[in-house]
Formats: C-alpha cells, sequence, structure tokens
C-alpha cells in the first residue's frame, strides 16, 4: 500500500511543478530582458564604481517594477489589447504617436548598443570581426522572431533566461567579503554627490524602461488571443482571481530574477573591479575584460558568455516592443504568432529596428553616449507611459469591473513617482 501511494504521489507532484512552470511565461522573459548587455554595463559600471555601497537600490526598485509590470501584464490580459492598443482607444492621438516615436528611437539605440556589445564580447572570446558578429546576431534574431512557431519561439526565450545564472556563477568565483557585501545590500548609504546621484538615476532608468511594460502587456493580450478558451479578462470576470494571480506570480518571478543577476553583477564588479581600483568600467564587455586579471579566465568568460545569452534574450523583446506598439497603436494586425504574410507591417517594423541597430553599428556614435542618450528618452518616455497607465487601470471603460486597486495600484503610483524624480536627476545631471 505504502509503495502504491509513493507510486500515486509522484505524478501528483509532477503535474504541481508544470504548473508552476507553466505560469510563469511574459512577466519571467520581460524581467530577464531587463538584463540586457546595455543593463549588464550600467549594474557593471555601478559595481566598479561605488562597491557593495549601491546594492541596495535593488531591493528597493524590486516592489515598484514589480507593481508597474504586474500592471500592465493585468491591461493586457483584461482589455485582450496592450498599453499602445489602449492608449490609441482612450487618448488623443498626439499621445499614442509622441509615445511609439520616442520608443522607437529609443529601443533601436538600445538595440545597436546591445547588438555592439555581443559583437564585442565574442570577439573577446574567440577573436575576428566584431561588426561581422553584429550582423549575424542581428540577422539571427529577426529571422528567429519571424519564422519560428510562437509556442516554440516563447520557449526558447524561456530557456535562454538560464543564461542569467552565469553572473551567479561569476559572483562565486569572485572573493566576496559577504559581511561587507550583505551590509551594502541590507543598509541603505545614500551619498549626496554627482557621481552616486547620476549612477542612482542611471539604476532606475535601466530596471524600469517603457519597453518592458510594452513587452509585457503586448504578450498577455497574445496569449490570450490564440487561445481559443480564454477572451478579454473583462468579459470572463469570474476568472480575475485565478488569472491575476498567474500574472502576479509571473511578474513577482520575473524581476525577483532580474534584481538577483543585478545584484550578483554589483557584487562581482564591487569585489573585483571596484577593490582593485579599477572604476573606469563603461561597458559590459569592458567589465568581462577586465575581470581576467583580478578573478580569473574563467570569470571573464562566463560574463562574455552571459552578455552574449542576455542579448539574444533582450534584442527581440526590444524589438517587438517597438513593433507592438506601432503596430497596435496603428490598430494593424500584430503578434508573433501571426505567419509573416498576416502581419506584414508588424515584422517591417521589427526588422527595421534590428537592421537600423545594425548600421548604428557601422557609425562613429559613440556607444555609451548612444546609451545614456537612449537612456535619457527611457526615462523622459517612461514617466508619462506610466501615468497614462495608471489612469487606463482606474477606467471602468477601459477595464470593466476589473480596475485596479489596492496595494499595487499605489506602488504603481510610488514608481511613477520615482521616474519623474528619475527625469529631474537627468535634467540636473546634463544642467551640471
Amino acid at each position: 500500500m505504502a509503495a502504491k501511494a509513493g507510486a500515486e504521489k509522484k505524478p501528483i507532484e509532477n503535474e504541481d511543478q508544470d504548473s508552476f512552470l507553466q505560469r510563469l511565461g511574459p512577466g519571467l522573459i520581460t524581467g530577464a530582458s531587463d538584463d540586457d548587455p546595455s543593463g549588464i554595463g550600467t549594474y557593471s559600471q555601478a559595481g566598479a564604481q561605488l562597491g557593495f555601497g549601491i546594492g541596495w537600490t535593488m531591493l528597493i526598485t524590486y516592489p515598484l517594477m514589480a507593481a508597474i509590470q504586474e500592471i500592465s501584464g493585468r491591461i493586457g490580459r483584461v482589455t485582450g489589447h496592450g498599453i499602445a492598443g489602449n492608449v490609441c482607444r482612450n487618448f488623443p492621438a498626439p499621445v499614442i504617436w509622441s509615445m511609439i516615436v520616442l520608443l522607437f528611437v529609443a529601443n533601436t539605440i538600445n538595440v545597436a548598443a546591445d547588438l555592439g556589445a555581443m559583437g564585442d564580447a565574442l570577439k573577446l572570446l574567440i577573436g575576428g570581426p566584431a561588426t561581422l558578429y553584429v550582423v549575424v546576431f542581428g540577422a539571427v534574431s529577426v529571422i528567429a522572431q519571424i519564422f519560428f512557431k510562437y509556442e516554440r519561439y516563447v520557449a526558447i526565450l524561456k530557456w535562454l533566461t538560464l543564461v542569467l545564472f552565469a553572473y551567479v556563477i561569476a559572483l562565486f568565483l569572485a572573493k566576496v567579503p559577504w559581511g561587507e557585501a550583505l551590509k551594502g545590500l541590507l543598509v541603505p548609504n545614500i551619498q549626496w554627490n554627482g557621481p552616486f546621484l547620476t549612477t542612482l538615476v542611471a539604476i532606475l532608468g535601466t530596471t524600469i524602461s517603457p519597453y518592458l511594460f510594452i513587452w509585457q502587456s503586448s504578450q498577455e493580450a497574445e496569449d490570450q488571443r490564440i487561445d481559443p478558451d480564454k477572451k478579454p479578462l473583462k468579459r470572463e470576470p469570474h476568472k480575475e482571481d485565478e488569472e491575476v494571480k498567474r500574472i502576479r506570480i509571473d511578474t513577482l518571478v520575473g524581476m525577483a530574477v532580474s534584481n538577483v543577476i543585478a545584484v550578483a553583477i554589483i557584487m562581482t564588479t564591487a569585489a573585483t573591479l571596484h577593490a582593485s581600483g579599477k572604476t573606469d568600467i563603461e561597458s559590459s564587455a569592458q567589465a568581462a575584460e577586465a575581470l581576467r586579471p583580478v578573478a580569473g579566465a574563467l570569470a571573464e568568460l562566463i560574463f562574455a558568455l552571459g552578455i552574449i545569452g542576455t542579448g539574444l534574450l533582450a534584442i527581440p523583446v526590444l524589438a517587438g516592443s517597438t513593433a507592438y506598439a506601432i503596430g497596435e497603436g496603428r490598430k494593424w494586425p500584430v503578434g508573433l504568432s501571426r505567419k509573416p504574410k498576416e502581419a506584414v507591417a508588424f515584422y517591417s517594423v521589427l526588422a527595421l529596428s534590428v537592421a537600423l541597430g545594425i548600421a548604428l553599428n557601422f557609425t562613429a556614435l559613440d556607444p555609451i553616449k548612444a546609451l545614456y542618450w537612449s537612456a535619457v528618452i527611457n526615462g523622459v518616455l517612461a514617466a508619462p507611459i506610466m501615468t497614462v497607465m495608471m489612469l487606463l487601470v482606474r477606467r471602468k471603460s477601459v477595464m470593466g469591473d476589473l480596475v485596479v486597486s489596492g496595494t499595487v495600484y499605489w506602488l504603481g503610483w510610488i514608481a511613477t513617482a520615482a521616474m519623474f524624480l528619475c527625469i529631474v536627476g537627468m535634467a540636473c545631471s546634463i544642467g551640471g
């Protein structure tokens, strides 16, 4: 009897595990794509310049980014449209046009910077021409999005999130003074000087970015559209508890992955580069190269491979969010689940964004300055989009009876206020 009971229990455990994994999708991919090569560069720079004392920012940003991403996911699932689709239906045309133009510019620059970092990382590993690798990485990303079956493509993106844990391995290869590291993580240490405040603005702008809102809301809408058993949640309000719980778990896990990896990068570079006086790191590829003398060739290898893997994850999200925003704003047929001939304009925007990103790597554009201005545009764009989102989720004409309230709603407004402060900080740093 005992053996039989044990045999019956195993499938139930497997079923529970499968159920948990199935809950993870748009939120997990969104959170993981937040640690793109340009984000890795920002966190590396923070750890190298300021050491462990900047780690606490990742604990502060976690509830804010989790709340705003959950809200974006709920907009997509409740209405059946992404954020841009809702904005064009509820606000004047200049609002959606200003949003998608700025998003296109910021995302394209970000794609260019990420491709450049990936090319540099592969050149670091095997030598050869970095620009050739840029073209190959960009082409692979576009081809995969256009021609891979949607379910298979999303599964690949899920598996790519595992690449991020390379940075956890790199952390344990470094000689970390854990007492100092944990103090930096748990005890806020605010310095009222230019370098600290500029880094703080960069971290906030990197962690909470418009393309993340657009992607998660559009993916929730897409998943609903392709499932014949699902309708927009406002037409099936009896499923609210189940679906909101799924979105919340997915988002909390995704944002936790994002911030755990960010903490690992900050601690690794603080324990190695900052400790050895190397504080002038300006990119993720530079960080990987600088790790060799202080943490060994294996740490350099892991860091560089992580840059390539996270780029392969992030570029589809960046380009995809641009295509979703413009497509929904223009009310085109959109979605990675559609065949190319069914959504020609959508896929054309996606390919154009990546193609321009590739092209920028052949110009005299300074990648560090490009990333800086991309962060400025993202900061300027994020706060208004978040404000619009917070207004949308309280409208019954948009959300039906499923308007957002409670803790998540107020955390969303706190995150929005933080982004407005981010804009003020960036304006002051530019003016200075």
